[in-house]
């Protein structure tokens, strides 16, 4: 663009253009011909520039101070030309736009068009340190109404702000997200520098990670693409960018894992297992999703089933679901450094068994959660063996205060491998405690085809040991509550009716326990008379107690024992 301008209201202002004109050397000196092909912002800039040199007013604005100020800095527009030249006026602007957060957002989108200046004059870092100040202070300090499309509006109703004041209703002070949606309009770069700068503030882990969350949605579309994610935790933001290439969304993703805070329990889990899910579809760097493979295993407790089913996206597609990332992931659970786990705290009385109450330990959530998963692969038939029991073994026995949860599993799985041999059914049993199934488990797993008939037995055995320890307590209770009753049957006082009351219901739930006894006495007879007869087409009781015989650890039971404990309640008064 050409601009013909008198020489002399350019050159009073501008010391290059007077060194220019200086060494222009024509025939006709009247015609004076500059070029400026690298000057920051071009022509649109130098125009406003000229307009400045002529004295005509000039308008600054958060969209062209940036151009200008790396204008006056080409130009040299110093003091030494004249008092109040474009560089003060400039930079006297900047000082006072800085304490606006708005504005200065735009200011730092306008600086990529004129790198490498922007950056040489530090506006760029100033920009960035003066919104990290802002996003890291107090929100109580903050009460009043930010504008919203140019309109400042009340925090409570729709009345238009008059000449900027509400009367109507006292401001509220600013949520600590005030800043996630402006932040997330930044380009990558600024974005990352921006983060920086709050983390070295002092900013708490979760609110950055709350910004990275929101940064996340609005510019990676295929991590929005899954329904579960979308609307939990965080509001979607109210529009997308357009679609990238999955390589600008891989190096995206890889910037954004670098950004996620460390710390445990800061970036929700459900996020970490979207950008995981995400990271393999676009087919990340290993050391990308190792990075969140050992953050989600830090903070497994917190996850949800739904999340932890990872579709199998892999070469060999063998299972549905990635069962060897879960497995790592566990791996990781099972090795961070935490706490020495006390094995007592685990240790759950009757009580705790049959009402199903124990504590909520990371170690007992994570048992519920793994139970859980293997409950949903279990259906595949591709899912081998030893990946069922390489996961069922990452949690310890006392982790689980109910093994109901993987006992169903375990069915699930049997009736999905019909095919599996009498020693694999047994070893996929062998992952449970028969002795910590709950009743209706423990009535569900005696009528199970599908398990062993030794298992069978171990379970009637056990269910029938707590039936008895149960009603011999009591049993006791209300024997100790007759010796303290007067000879006309009256209590001593008042307070004994309500343990009068609470032990009659106790022997209302006796008797119905006494008519379950019976009808196990009944299944163990048939299961006595059904054992008899395999025993006698086998080679007596040494090769019976070889295929079929309990185990307690190294010790076996002996026959004996065992058919008096079938027969316990028989032997026994009531």
């Amino acid at each position: 663009m050409a601009f013909h301008l008198h020489k002399f209201p350019l050159l009073s202002r501008s010391q290059v253009i007077e060194n220019r004109i200086n060494d222009y050397s024509s025939e006709d000196d009247e015609k004076c011909v500059l070029q400026f092909h690298d000057l920051p912002g071009g022509a649109k800039t130098f125009l406003l520039v000229a307009k400045f040199c002529y004295g005509i007013r000039l308008e600054l604005t958060a969209l062209n101070i940036v151009g200008i100020r790396c204008a006056a800095e080409y130009l040299q527009m110093t003091e030494d030309r004249g008092d109040g030249n474009l560089i003060m006026l400039s930079e006297s602007f900047l000082n006072e736009m800085f304490g606006h957060w708005t504005d200065t957002i735009k200011a730092l989108e306008t600086c990529k068009e004129f790198l490498p200046y922007s950056e040489e004059l530090h506006i760029v870092s100033r920009c960035i340190d003066s919104l990290a100040m802002k996003a890291c202070a107090d929100t109580n300090l903050f009460s009043w109404p930010l504008p919203e499309n140019g309109i400042a509006q009340c925090p409570e109703g729709n009345h238009v702000l008059w000449n900027g004041i509400c009367s109507t209703a006292k401001p509220q002070p600013l949520s600590e997200d005030w800043w996630y949606e402006d932040a997330s309009l930044l380009r990558l770069s600024s974005y990352k520098r921006l983060i920086l700068a709050v983390e070295s503030r002092g900013m708490k882990p979760e609110r950055i990670a709350g910004s990275v969350v929101h940064y996340a949605k609005r510019h990676l579309p295929l991590l929005c693409r899954q329904p579960s994610f979308r609307g939990r935790n965080h509001a979607a933001p109210r529009s997308l960018v357009s679609h990238p290439s999955d390589a600008d969304q891989r190096n995206l993703l890889e910037e954004i894992v670098a950004l996620v805070p460390t710390q445990k329990g800061a970036t929700p889990t459900n996020f970490l297992l979207r950008l995981l899910r995400t990271s393999m579809v676009l087919q990340a760097r290993p050391s990308c999703q190792d990075k969140l493979e050992k953050q989600i295993g830090a903070q497994l407790d917190q996850a949800a089933l739904e999340d932890l089913l990872i579709p199998n996206i892999g070469y060999s597609m063998e299972t549905l679901y990635d069962i060897d990332c879960v497995q790592r992931i566990l791996d990781h659970f099972a090795h961070i450094d935490n706490e020495p786990l006390d094995p007592s705290n685990y240790i759950i009385d009757e009580g705790q068994l049959m009402g199903g109450s124990h504590p909520l330990t990371p170690m007992t959530m994570v048992a519920t959660l793994v139970d859980g998963y293997l409950a949903e692969v279990a259906p595949d038939v591709n899912l081998k063996l030893p990946k069922f029991q390489s996961l069922a073994a990452v949690i310890p026995d006392y982790a689980r205060p109910l093994d109901d949860g993987i006992y169903c599993a375990i069915d699930i799985y049997l009736k999905a491998h019909p095919w599996l041999t009498d020693s694999e059914r047994e070893q996929i049993c062998s992952l449970m405690n028969c002795q910590k199934l709950s009743l209706e488990a423990s009535t569900h797993a005696t009528q199970n085809e599908r398990l062993p008939l030794r298992v069978i037995v171990q379970v009637l055995f056990f269910e029938q040991l707590r039936l008895r320890t149960s009603i011999s307590g009591w049993l006791f209770v209300s024997d100790n509550l007759k010796n303290s009753q007067n000879p006309n049957g009256n209590l001593a006082n008042a307070g004994n009716n309500t343990r009068v009351g609470a032990v009659r219901d106790h022997l209302v739930e006796a008797d119905d326990i006494m008519e379950r006894v019976s009808e196990l006495e009944k299944e163990c007879l048939g299961m006595k008379e059904e054992l008899e007869k395999l025993v006698k087409a086998k080679r007596g009781w040494n090769l019976f107690l070889r295929k079929f015989g309990f185990r307690s650890k190294s010790k076996s039971i002996d026959p004996k024992t065992v058919k008096s404990c079938l027969l316990i309640q028989k032997n026994q008064s009531p």
